[in-house]
C-alpha cells in the first residue's frame, strides 16, 4: 500500500468518525430540540410541533406559588449542600494527596463509593438512618443527603488540583516561618481557585438535579425534579416544558462555566 492509499483511507475514517460522532450527538440533543420548542407551544396540550407561539407556560410556571416554592426550596438546598461538600471534599482531597499513605487508593475509592453505589440504595440508607434520628421530612435531612451525594463529584475534582500543584511551594513557606493557615490563605486558595469554583458548581448541579435520594427523605418539602415527577404522575402539565426548558439552560450555562474554569487552571 503506498503512502497516497494510507492518506486517503486516513481521511475518510476521519469523516466516518466526524459522521458519527455529529450522529450520537444529534441522538443526544434531540429531546432538547423537543422540549425547548414545545415550552413555547400556543396549545392546551404537549403537541409538537407547536401550532403556535406562545410565553403562556411560563406565565404558568411564575405565576404559580407551588412551582416558586419548589424552586425556592432547590436553589437553597443546592447552595448550602454544595457549600458544605465543597468544604469536605477539598479538605478530604488534600488529606488524601498529601499524606503519603500506602493505602490513599482504597481510601480514594471509599470516598466516591457514593457515585457507585445506587440512589436508591443510598435513598433507602439514609431513609432508615433519618427515621431513626428524626431527620425525614427536614431540611436539615435533605441538605447531608445531597451533601453525601455531592462529595464525591468535589473530591475527584479536587484530587487533581491538589495533585497538580506543587507541594515544595508549600515547604519552602512553611520553612519561613508561614503557619499552615497562611499557606492555605495566601498560597494554596489563589492557585486552586478556579478548581474550587468548578468544584461547587459541579456539586451545586448534581444537588438540583436530584430526585431519587429527594424523594425518599424529603417528605412533603417539594423541589424542582421533585414535584416535576409528581406531575408527570398525576397528569402531563404543559408547564413541565417550560421548567424543563431552564434547567437545560441552566444545566448547558453550568457546564460551559466549569469548562472555562477547568481550561483557565489548566
Amino acid at each position: 500500500m503506498t503512502n497516497n492509499d494510507k492518506s486517503i483511507g486516513e481521511r475518510v475514517l476521519k469523516i466516518a468518525l466526524a459522521v458519527f460522532s455529529f450522529l450520537v450527538l444529534f441522538f443526544l440533543f434531540l429531546p432538547i430540540l423537543v422540549v425547548i420548542p414545545m415550552s413555547f407551544s400556543s396549545a392546551s396540550a404537549l403537541e409538537f410541533p407547536p401550532p403556535g407561539f406562545s410565553f403562556r407556560w411560563y406565565q404558568a410556571l411564575f405565576s404559580d406559588k407551588n412551582w416558586m416554592e419548589a424552586m425556592r426550596n432547590s436553589f437553597i438546598i443546592a447552595a448550602v449542600s454544595s457549600t458544605l461538600a465543597l468544604i469536605l471534599g477539598a479538605l478530604a482531597a488534600y488529606g488524601l494527596v498529601r499524606s503519603g499513605n500506602r493505602f490513599v487508593g482504597i481510601l480514594e475509592s471509599n470516598f466516591i463509593a457514593p457515585l457507585i453505589v445506587p440512589p436508591v440504595v443510598t435513598g433507602v440508607a439514609l431513609y432508615i438512618v433519618f427515621g431513626y434520628v428524626g431527620l425525614l421530612g427536614t431540611f436539615g435531612g435533605l441538605i447531608i443527603g445531597h451533601t453525601v451525594l455531592a462529595v464525591p463529584y468535589v473530591i475527584l475534582v479536587m484530587v487533581v488540583a491538589v495533585r497538580a500543584f506543587d507541594y515544595r511551594i508549600e515547604q519552602v513557606a512553611y520553612s519561613m516561618g508561614a503557619s499552615w493557615v497562611t499557606i492555605a490563605r495566601r498560597i494554596m486558595l489563589p492557585n486552586i481557585l478556579p478548581s474550587l469554583l468548578a468544584a461547587w458548581l459541579f456539586a451545586f448541579i448534581t444537588s438540583f438535579d436530584e430526585v431519587i435520594v429527594t424523594w425518599f427523605v424529603s417528605g412533603a418539602i417539594p423541589t424542582i425534579p421533585k414535584k416535576m415527577f409528581n406531575e408527570l404522575i398525576i397528569e402531563i402539565n404543559p408547564t413541565i416544558t417550560a421548567i424543563a426548558s431552564l434547567l437545560i439552560i441552566f444545566s448547558t450555562i453550568g457546564v460551559w462555566i466549569f469548562a472555562t474554569l477547568m481550561n483557565r487552571k489548566e
